[in-house]
């Protein structure tokens, strides 16, 4: 497949691979993991309560699901303490520290742009 006005060539993909960029992309694009992974990657292993309390806005029931799918995954683990009463730490795992480290890319373009973003959005708006 070229890619358009490049004139590159690039190999035929896996479809295993598009599976599972399709498949992350839906899944981390939700706002939920990536706050979520962010909120692990700045401040390490959390307990599920301090979670629920740092990302506001997020049902129990949908922090449960968000870490269940990240621990599935491979980009978190969870950790339970055998005290009373009991203790669950999350953490991220090496995959998930890259996975991050990917989409921090996304945040210092978001820096970067904002201005010009803005602007566009505004003489979007103004047309109608």
């Amino acid at each position: 497949m070229a890619d358009a006005g490049k004139n590159i060539e690039y190999p035929p993909l896996d479809p295993r691979v598009e599976r599972l960029v399709n498949d992350l992309i839906g899944r981390i694009a939700d706002k939920w993991t990536l706050l979520v992974l962010e909120l692990l990657e700045e401040r390490g292993t959390m307990r599920f309560t301090a979670i629920a309390r740092a990302v506001e806005g997020i049902s129990q029931k949908m922090l449960t699901q968000t870490l269940r799918q990240m621990e599935r995954d491979g980009l978190a683990t969870r950790t339970v303490h055998p005290v009373v009463p009991p203790r669950v730490d999350y953490a991220l795992t090496p995959l998930g520290d890259s996975l991050s480290a990917a989409f921090c890319g996304v945040w210092t373009w978001a820096e970067r742009h904002l201005g010009t973003v803005e602007d566009a959005r505004a003489r979007f708006d103004a047309r109608d």
